[in-house]
């Protein structure tokens, strides 16, 4: 996939672009719905699939920037535009070959998100550009969207979060050593590392599988007890996630993982002593190995 920064004056491309706008964060089922819509639009060979993405969107995140954009090019996305929204402005389509654009309904631009889907189509029509407004994908009636996603991952709904994303919610980083606290218990854990731009889930534990690289490749999958939190028993400090491998031994220090949330088990407790908290380790063991079958 081609990824093009828009700053000034734009070289000349005739190939025929049917453009999405959005931002994309996660590439839920309404965003699918939106990538179809267009892709149905695509009546020649020649015709390009191509998104413009905001580069200065920065809250917190349900899909790395990497993520999404292996994401797209899954839905067939050809080339991926980042503009900032203050130069979001006429010339920039003026310039691309644009056959069709095609936002999804409720959509907004500008540097403040005050500009609607009728500005927008005003815009196009002095450019001769016809607009697609792709209708909402609603789930038992309420609007599938990145802010229904989020809401849930901060209140620990997992099955949920799958339901919407149409998969479960993953992070990736790189094991990282930590204070290895979780070996002297019994429980040796893997600290992930890179994950500070992800939306943070509902403190507690979790069940999950990670899956680890093997170069570009993910070729080991273990199922794993997620601690997601702020670990009040041995005085914390800040939010962290790490996992403990089930039926795993060996060394990842160093290896980029992928871990995805299956479902929440209990919220974060702060224990008087660590004897107690291997007790609960203990229980949260079984109750997964129950779960996995």
């Amino acid at each position: 996939m081609e990824i093009i920064d828009l700053t000034g004056k734009q070289p000349l491309n005739k190939d025929p672009l049917i453009l999405v706008i959005g931002q994309f964060d996660g590439v839920h089922k309404g965003h699918q719905s939106v990538l179809q819509t267009a892709k149905n639009h695509m009546d020649t060979s020649l015709d390009t699939l191509a998104v413009m993405f905001f580069s200065n969107y920065s809250a917190n995140k349900i899909t790395t920037d990497k993520v999404k954009l292996a994401l797209l090019e899954k839905y067939g996305v050809g080339r991926y535009y980042r503009v900032k929204r203050e130069e979001f402005v006429l010339e920039y389509l003026s310039q691309l070959p644009i056959k069709r654009i095609i936002i999804g309904e409720g959509f907004r631009f500008g540097s403040d998100g005050s500009s609607n889907t009728e500005e927008l189509l005003r815009l196009c029509a002095q450019l001769d550009i016809e607009v697609t407004v792709a209708p909402l994908i609603k789930e038992n009636g309420t609007k599938i969207s990145s802010n229904a996603i989020r809401e849930s991952l901060k209140e620990g709904h997992m099955e949920r979060v799958h339901s919407l994303l149409g998969r479960a919610f993953t992070v990736e980083g790189t094991v990282i050593h930590g204070e290895k606290m979780g070996r002297k218990l019994g429980f040796p854990t893997i600290n992930l590392g890179g994950t500070a731009e992800y939306v943070n889930p509902r403190s507690g534990v979790y069940l999950g599988v990670v899956g680890i690289y093997n170069k570009s490749v993910i070729t080991d999958y273990y199922h794993v007890l997620i601690s997601a939190g702020y670990r009040p028993t041995v005085k914390g400090k800040g939010y962290l996630i790490e996992a403990y491998l089930m039926n795993y031994s060996g060394d990842l220090y160093g290896k980029s993982v992928s871990l995805s949330f299956m479902r929440f088990i209990r919220e974060e407790i702060n224990y008087s002593n660590l004897d107690d908290l291997v007790k609960q380790m203990e229980l949260d063991k079984k109750e997964a190995e129950r779960l996995m079958g």
